[in-house]
């Protein structure tokens, strides 16, 4: 079986620490050898970025600087981790992609969609095969995120932000319903994981009929 790469996105409170384990052990379970990642990070570059990005002693930073800065992670995170990992066979698991950017900087923050997609071709080069989307109301969300540690930067976000962030991701799983699996991520925690299970079973069965 050829490699896959598999997105987990979801807004702030959404639970993908959780689901991308549960995600990772049902993938583990047929068999399948799956790398594990993250965004912004991933790789020494990545980390750093990221530190920067969440750091809120830097507030403000200008749209423009996030999106170049969350693209510069991703395009290392490409080169060093994801394509030689999909090359050799094994499947990548993770936490955000390029769908993230359009959530954020575009939805979020404002920036063009045709700006980010220039971006996602010149700097990311290919797409997820699977992207779950773990989608709960904002105000959820964020009680959730609240009782945790402090707030980084984007955390500290108004909630009408969030509200743009959210209906950006559901604008994009609603145009690509066959990438996209909406799963309710304000639902108990043992439902969330079994419709992840299910959703990861169903790709996989399909994966190995290609």
């Amino acid at each position: 079986m050829s490699g896959r790469l598999i997105s987990l996105e979801g807004g702030e409170g959404a639970g993908k620490s959780t689901v991308l384990a549960a995600a990772r052990a049902r993938l583990e379970a047929h068999g399948i050898d799956v790398v594990v990642t993250r965004e912004p990070g991933g790789t020494p570059l990545g980390e750093a970025v990221r530190a920067l990005v969440l750091d809120p002693a830097l507030a403000p930073v200008c749209p423009e600087s996030e999106l170049l800065l969350m693209f510069a992670a991703r395009a290392q995170l490409v080169r060093e981790v994801v394509r030689p990992a999909l090359a050799a066979g094994r499947w990548v698991l993770t936490d955000r992609f390029t769908d993230a950017s359009y959530a954020y900087q575009g939805g979020g923050r404002g920036q063009p969609l045709q700006r980010i997609a220039a971006l996602e071709d010149w700097a990311a080069g290919l797409r997820p095969d699977l992207t779950l989307l773990l989608d709960l109301p904002v105000a959820q969300g964020l009680a959730r995120a609240g009782s945790r540690a402090a707030a980084d930067r984007i955390e500290s976000e108004q909630e009408a932000f969030f509200e743009r962030v959210r209906a950006a991701y559901r604008a994009r799983a609603a145009a690509e319903p066959q990438r996209f699996r909406l799963i309710d991520a304000s639902a108990e925690l043992d439902a969330v994981r079994a419709a992840v299970g299910a959703a990861v079973d169903a790709f996989v069965a399909v994966a190995d009929r290609r």
